[in-house]
């Protein structure tokens, strides 16, 4: 099926395509597939485009013919998208699969709004073949709808015509009959059923807007279904295009952007100070946006007055909150100081607003207030942050702002903007299913919401503590001078984690300017920090005599001045917060046991070791501690070892280098290897809460040596 036939020029529409959605439907890969398949590759297409929905917004259906389990009979089933999922990266496995004659008799159970939650429990009944996806609460908009595909998308150009106080005139003028309008009704079997009568009333509609929501659209095939979709979106699209030529939705420009450099440096000194006031009880990690549309807003006439109204699509504000909260700063006039001088005011002042909605809006056994913290943080001339529990949820959340953004400035443009009332808001944050939902997510890690900057990020012991780290849930920021060996790590690191939780950065830690920049980078990518893992290294062997000033120097430049260059700027952030923090240093034996023939690489590594100790009396008032790590003979994957080092120490002990592992193997009292993973251990203990009440203290990693005994 053609969308092309379906699409009419409405009023004004430009002549300009750039933003119109393409049709990517591949008939050759359709073709191929089997009917949930078919689904499945719709939902992907469709998900795919943050245009379409955001992620994990909307959702998708199929009513299809298979085979019973139990009987061997032909049944009709319902697959639906489950709860929880993600159109743009679902698998088969994230639909709900539900016999349709089984969910059709549940019609007799419903007794209104305030029973939904015993509707999804039912649905539970009605699964097909065993399928342990839950169906979500948006299941009747999809089973109650008589076609055989269905569609619930929330587009940014479609929900600006939702949101606008002309919603249902526009709808009309943009479409005609083609597609209906329906008031605001919370999701539920209520909508599914209004959803059923508009359908049977209108016979020719191809789908309908819901007011403050989205849009639904139904076909009797897949691709007509996906095809619909498209059309519907790319005509809201170009007609407020067209309405909005000339305009200026948010009024005059009242703020003029910083440069995006000074706009970094002003994210990294704020961010930093929010993140310490709101995680006090759960550790937070920032996004930040400074995006040309963010940009728009925030320096726009009507910041505040479009921000106070809160957003509309419940998938928005489930997201973001109700709210933002807008940093006021006159960025042609004040300084950065004046304007983290007025952040613990504006946050408190957050919390109270919001426990007020909360009191006014509760209702008899309604949840317990939750953190009552902003998600969004708008900065004229700056741009946007936002905080959540870990990286990729910030980094959504700042996405659906966005979208909250584009529907501002669509229906601005053609109407006046209403975001959703206040006691609807509430009750879809605080509705039982929600809660529910809050209630099954796992456990979160040791370290989530815990960021992490390691140096000598790209070495063994630098990519094991990383892993480490990630693997407890950590945000890590791996340092290092190498570029090549930094790029490989990163993204190594990112391809096995995930690119939210994973930055790489170059530094040289003897110099001042490059570890400020390190540091500062952290504060806009993550939002802070709380644990610095100072592993940057080298190592030389020579006689005394024979020791020149500059390996000297060079040893002290990396293991005494760098490190201690890492600590400071590291208390400089983590007091910024004030949430404390775990600074940890990789040390070595040599710290504590001389060797011969390597004095400048023992004198720096002890002065280390002490600047440790010394680091740990001063954080201790701060909630920071410091503690170090000494490892002995890491020689997998160390870059320290495949140099002058290795061949320095095979002399030393009259072997060869490929024997040089076996000797210090036999040398150690427990006679076993140290791999860089032994390392990370260590350093995952002292980063973690398990060692809490550890400070200035030392754990030898070294399969034994007992020269190196702390006593």
């Amino acid at each position: 099926m053609d969308a092309s036939k379906f699409r009419q020029a409405a009023e004004d529409v430009p002549p300009s395509r750039q933003n119109l959605l393409e049709n990517r439907w591949d008939t050759s890969v359709a073709a191929k597939l089997s009917p949930p398949e078919l689904l499945l590759y719709r939902s992907n297409l469709l998900g795919s485009d943050k245009r379409v929905t955001n992620f994990g917004g909307g959702n998708t259906s199929a009513k299809v013919t298979a085979k019973d389990p139990l009987t061997g009979h032909p049944v009709e089933v319902l697959w639906v998208k489950g709860s929880g999922g993600d159109l743009g990266t679902m698998k088969l496995d994230g639909f709900a699969t539900l016999y349709m004659e089984k969910f059709q008799s549940l019609e007799g159970f419903f007794q209104g709004p305030e029973s939904d939650a015993e509707m999804v429990r039912l649905y539970s009944h009605c699964t097909f073949d065993l399928n342990p996806r839950a169906a979500s609460i948006d299941t009747p908009l999809h089973g109650l709808v008589p076609y055989a595909h269905v569609d619930h998308m929330h587009p940014d150009a479609i929900i600006a015509i939702a949101a606008s106080a002309d919603s249902r005139a526009l709808t009309q003028k943009i479409f005609g009959e083609e597609i209906g309008w329906l008031p605001w009704i919370r999701p539920g079997y209520e909508l599914g059923l209004r959803l059923r009568k508009f359908v049977r009333e209108n016979p020719k509609a191809r789908g309908v807007i819901l007011e403050a929501h989205g849009l639904f659209t139904w076909a009797q095939s897949s691709v007509a279904c996906y095809e619909n979709t498209i059309d519907i979106i790319n005509r809201a699209t170009q007609w407020l295009e067209g309405q909005s030529e000339g305009r200026q939705p948010f009024g005059p420009q009242k703020s003029a952007p910083l440069s995006a450099e000074k706009r970094r440096e002003v994210a990294a000194a704020v961010m930093p100070r929010v993140r310490g006031l709101i995680s006090k009880n759960v550790r937070k990690i920032g996004h930040f946006d400074d995006s040309p549309a963010v940009l728009e807003f925030v320096n726009s006439g009507k910041l505040d007055e479009l921000a106070a109204l809160g957003t509309s699509c419940p998938d928005h504000f489930l997201r973001t909150k109700i709210w933002p909260l807008v940093l006021p700063f006159d960025p042609a006039k004040e300084t950065v100081e004046q304007l983290i001088a007025r952040i613990g005011p504006a946050v408190e002042d957050y919390r109270a607003r919001y426990a007020a909605y909360y009191e006014r809006c509760k209702r008899h056994g309604s949840p317990k207030i939750r953190d009552a913290n902003a998600v969004v943080y708008l900065v004229p001339g700056v741009g946007m942050f936002t905080f959540a529990a870990d990286k990729a949820t910030a980094r959504i959340a700042g996405e659906f702002y966005l979208n909250a953004i584009n529907v501002m400035r669509g229906a601005s443009a053609v109407s006046t903007y209403r975001g959703l009332p206040e006691q609807e808001a509430f009750d879809i944050e605080y509705w039982d299913l929600e809660e529910a939902k809050l209630q099954r997510m796992p456990k979160p890690k040791p370290l989530a919401g815990r960021i992490a900057l390691i140096t000598g990020g790209a070495g063994g012991i630098g990519i094991a503590s990383a892993q480490r780290l990630l693997d407890e849930g950590a945000c890590v920021v791996i340092c290092d001078i190498d570029r090549d060996a930094l790029s490989g790590a990163e993204e190594r690191l990112r391809t096995q984690y995930g690119k939210d939780s994973v930055a790489g950065c170059w530094v040289d830690v003897t110099r001042e300017d490059a570890v400020g920049k390190a540091f500062s980078d952290l504060g806009w990518i993550f939002g802070g920090i709380d644990i610095c893992v100072s592993n940057a290294g080298i190592a030389s062997a020579s006689p005394i005599d024979e020791t020149s000033l500059a390996t000297w120097q060079r040893n002290i430049d990396i293991l005494a001045t760098g490190y201690f260059l890492i600590g400071r700027q590291s208390f400089q952030l983590m007091k910024a917060q004030g949430i404390g923090g775990s600074i940890v240093f990789i040390g070595s034996k040599n710290a504590l046991a001389a060797s011969a023939g390597a004095a400048a690489y023992c004198t720096a590594k002890a002065a280390e070791l002490h600047l440790a100790r010394c680091l740990a009396l001063e954080g201790a008032v701060a909630g920071i501690r410091v503690n170090v790590v000494n490892p002995d003979a890491v020689l997998r994957g160390s870059r320290i070892w495949q140099g002058e080092w290795a061949q320095q120490r095979a002399e030393q002990y009259k072997t060869s280098t490929d024997e040089l592992e076996s000797v210090y193997r036999e040398r150690s009292l427990l006679k076993r290897s140290v791999y860089p993973e032994d390392v990370a251990e260590a350093v995952a203990w002292f980063a973690s809460e398990r060692s809490a009440k550890s400070t200035g203290n030392i754990i030898n990693v070294d399969a034994g040596n007992a020269q190196a005994f702390t006593r």
